[in-house]
């Protein structure tokens, strides 16, 4: 596919090696912390954890879940340590065996017990949040092209979003300004182009990332932009924060049954879009694998083809879509998602090393900043990539 160089996490001082050696340790203690697991179970986490920033990747035993595919996923990477696999794929081993090390694929009485629910019910509940959904009334005296814009930009940026901030700064704001690519009026184009047809929505994380994707979506139902919305959801917890069915279903509810009147038309609206199959929620076991979009299966490939456009969101879905490797920022955005099978726009916040389509100007500007400006979050772009 490619002579980048895949990410790995063996690479002292790198964003990857930091992930297993900082963040894992801090989020499993967070998990520990969160529900009252028994000794065996905090035991299993701990030998995970100890595995995987010291030890080698063990393969699956016979009667673990998913042994077979994680054993053809995982040839030639058994017994070599942690590091030297593909950062993609020992992430996403590290929280499949979570999830196993926690008793959630059973059986027993924790399995399908989501062990990052406490954190998403945190933040779901949160007065952030409230203050997220009264300010939805403040778009209704919009101008039609301003309030496609806000609802964008609130979803591009997730949970860094201010919808209240957003109204207010205008497309010069701070969040603007953090864009290192911007293809938004692209997009706006395209949906408008192609208007009528099925869109198709690759979700990230649920809680106050959710919200302004469920919101963006009743607006390109709502104006006719889409005919359907297909919205993806992973089929189980992954990598903290992920959105699952009942993450989404949480979220409509928190539409729903909000103070703000604006809030809770948009939740009545996507219910009702549920009910009549204009709102799909779907899922596919390949959205826990290991793997790049470039090795879509067969009949998830075939329903993204039917798209008129599928919109990612978030930064693992933007990993997967043009390969987990360090290209040359320049490698231009089409070149990286040629293998996807619909027109394409990546909608993600910045928080891995992970870069292609920026112009050199905008590179030299960035790297010559000081900052740590791939990882940390505060900037953002909107790439597309639309069939001819």
């Amino acid at each position: 596919m490619s002579n980048a160089p895949v990410i790995r996490s063996d690479v002292p001082g790198s964003f990857a090696r930091g992930v297993f050696h900082e963040r894992h340790p801090k989020l499993v203690q967070q998990v520990l912390d969160a529900l009252p697991y028994g000794p065996a179970q905090r035991v299993a986490v701990e030998r995970l954890l100890a595995e995987s920033t010291t030890g080698v990747l063990e393969p699956p035993g016979a009667d673990a879940p998913g042994a077979a595919r994680w054993r053809e996923w995982g040839a030639g990477l058994w017994g070599r340590p942690w590091g030297e696999a593909p950062f993609l794929w020992a992430e996403s081993y590290f929280y499949h065996r979570l999830l196993d090390a926690v008793g959630y694929f059973g059986p027993g009485a924790w399995q399908g017990i989501d062990p990052f629910a406490p954190f998403k019910n945190a933040e779901l509940a949160g007065t952030a949040v409230d203050e997220e959904l009264a300010a939805l009334g403040g778009l209704d005296g919009l101008p039609e092209a301003r309030r496609a814009e806000v609802l964008l930009s609130s979803a591009l940026w997730g949970n860094r979003a201010d919808l209240g901030f957003q109204l207010l700064a205008g497309a010069t704001g701070t969040a603007a300004s953090g864009l290192v690519a911007d293809d938004s009026a692209r997009l706006w184009t395209e949906l408008e182009r192609a208007a009528g047809g099925r869109v198709c929505v690759i979700a990230d994380n649920a809680g106050r990332e959710l919200l302004p994707d469920l919101v963006l979506t009743d607006h390109l139902l709502a104006g006719g932009l889409a005919a359907q919305v297909v919205l993806y959801v992973k089929p189980q917890p992954y990598y903290v924060s992920d959105a699952t069915t009942a993450d989404v279903l949480a979220s409509v509810e928190r539409l729903r049954t909000a103070p703000s009147p604006a809030a809770g038309a948009v939740g009545g609206r996507l219910w009702r879009a549920m009910n009549s199959g204009a709102l799909v929620v779907r899922t596919h076991p390949f959205f826990c694998a290991p793997l790049p979009f470039h090795d879509l299966p067969a009949d998830l490939r075939a329903e993204l083809a039917a798209a008129t456009m599928t919109i990612l969101k978030g930064d693992l879905n933007y990993r997967r879509l043009v390969g987990d490797r360090l290209w040359p920022p320049t490698t231009p955005f089409s070149e990286t998602v040629s293998h996807f099978p619909s027109p394409v726009a990546a909608l993600r916040t910045l928080k891995s090393d992970v870069i292609v389509g920026l112009d050199a100007a905008t590179v030299a500007r960035l790297d010559g900043s000081g900052a740590a400006w791939r990882t940390d979050g505060r900037h953002a772009l909107v790439q597309v990539c639309a069939r001819p």
